[in-house]
């Protein structure tokens, strides 16, 4: 199972950043990455070290079952491995159906003085970040594949920072850019999940 986990995560990777990277700037002349030269200590900063450390003990999960870091115990089952399974595959096809969704708007981080389309349709007519949602999918899944105190440390990474990424980066930078649009937009369409996390139409109002 440690391998299949492993595959599974260097596959997801490549084709998410990668691949659509590389599809990115075929397309565009622009590679999508922003964040360049962060503030050290900026809310993004934080996002992004986090996110980075996400990836990294993502990787180091299945590599520590290769090595013999046994499973928790309580997770160590074979209905829990299988729906990892289901879990991480699902998640992997949903991060390409959500980047394929963002079009030319397909961006890492966010650049203050850019503006880019507002998406709203595809998978972002069920969840206004169906890419995230598909990762914390794909990292679930891995972790319950290899459920090691690694990999569930580095799923309790990911969501906290794609938490902050999305609440207290791309929001803030999504309403001063998009104002109105994007205030109706998050007030109709759930944040991560069909109808949850949806925000009042005030953003004085908003968490």
């Amino acid at each position: 199972m440690a391998i299949a986990a492993l595959v599974i995560y260097l596959v997801w990777a490549a084709l998410a950043f990668g691949w659509r990277t590389w599809t990115q700037w075929r397309r565009t002349g622009d590679t999508g990455f922003r964040g360049g030269g962060l503030a050290k200590g900026s809310t993004q900063w934080w996002a992004r070290v986090l996110f980075v450390g996400a990836l990294l003990i993502g990787a180091a999960g299945p590599v520590a079952a290769l090595v013999g870091l046994p499973a928790v115990a309580a997770l160590d089952h074979t209905a829990v491995h299988a729906t990892g399974v289901v879990l991480a595959v699902a998640g992997v096809g949903a991060t390409l159906a959500a980047q394929t969704s963002m079009g030319a708007s397909w961006r890492i981080g966010v650049q203050d003085d850019e503006r880019t389309d507002l998406v709203t349709a595809g998978a972002f007519a069920l969840a206004r970040n169906p890419n995230f949602t598909a990762m914390i999918a794909t990292a679930t899944g891995l972790a319950a594949m290899v459920p090691n105190a690694i990999a569930l440390a580095g799923l309790v990474v990911t969501v906290v920072a794609i938490q902050m990424q999305v609440r207290a980066v791309e929001e803030p930078y999504l309403r001063t850019v998009h104002g109105d649009a994007y205030a109706a937009y998050a007030a109709r369409v759930g944040r991560f999940l069909p109808g949850l996390g949806r925000l009042p139409t005030d953003p004085a109002a908003w968490r």
